[in-house]
């Protein structure tokens, strides 16, 4: 699954840590998720969605 991620974070000039800190996570699942290796959980889409004040879709786009 392709993300917006890295370039949101980078947006709002945060690390790695400090988005994991906002959401509850470590920062190698930021990195897992924003490289594609890993695919959050629904209930995590939905956080990263609200942080970012997003849809989903707006955010994570099928390969």
């Amino acid at each position: 699954m392709n993300n917006r991620l890295k370039v949101l974070r980078a947006e709002r000039n945060w690390s790695q840590q400090d988005l994991a800190e906002q959401l509850g996570v470590s920062r190698q699942s930021v990195n897992a998720i924003e490289t594609g290796k890993y695919d959050p959980s629904l209930p995590l889409a939905f956080r990263i969605a609200e942080l970012f004040a997003l849809s989903i879709e707006a955010i994570f786009q099928r390969d």
